[in-house]
């Protein structure tokens, strides 16, 4: 009896173990990350069944008059006042599997430009970060901050 369940024991433990991973990485681009440049750091998190990242930090938080950075460039002209703190810059993005998040948007605060993106996750402290307008596509190289 004993020979029976040690051989149970890898091919369950092996089973549990992907699980486990499979349900890490689902959640691995969360965190907080420093956008190409530095000016900002954003933090992605879950959202009902997708990623969504807000700017939770400026490198230059103030404009020369020393008033908070606000959204003027926003095409909506209702969401010119709102701060560029907290701003929602990513938004429904789904996961694709392999470290992919696809179907999503980011948002450019200093165009007022909203662009369909995706993420790929390079390795746990790089992700990349691509905006597209038709066919035509910029990468970002995003590091992890926490």
């Amino acid at each position: 009896m004993a020979k029976v369940a040690r051989r149970w024991i890898v091919p369950v433990g092996l089973a549990l173990a992907v699980c486990l991973a499979g349900g890490a990485r689902a959640d691995s681009a969360q965190g907080v990350w420093m956008t190409e440049g530095g000016k900002s750091h954003v933090r992605i998190q879950r959202r009902g069944d997708g990623l969504r990242g807000e700017i939770v930090w400026l490198k230059e938080p103030r404009d020369d008059d020393g008033s908070e950075k606000r959204d003027i460039h926003n095409k909506d002209e209702s969401l010119r006042d709102r701060p560029i703190l907290g701003l929602p810059l990513l938004t429904g993005f789904s996961d694709r599997g392999g470290d992919e998040w696809t179907g999503g948007e980011i948002y450019n605060p200093e165009d007022g430009k909203t662009y369909r993106s995706r993420l790929k996750l390079a390795d746990p402290a790089t992700l990349k970060v691509s905006g597209c307008v038709l066919f035509f596509c910029k990468t970002q190289t995003w590091t992890r901050v926490e």
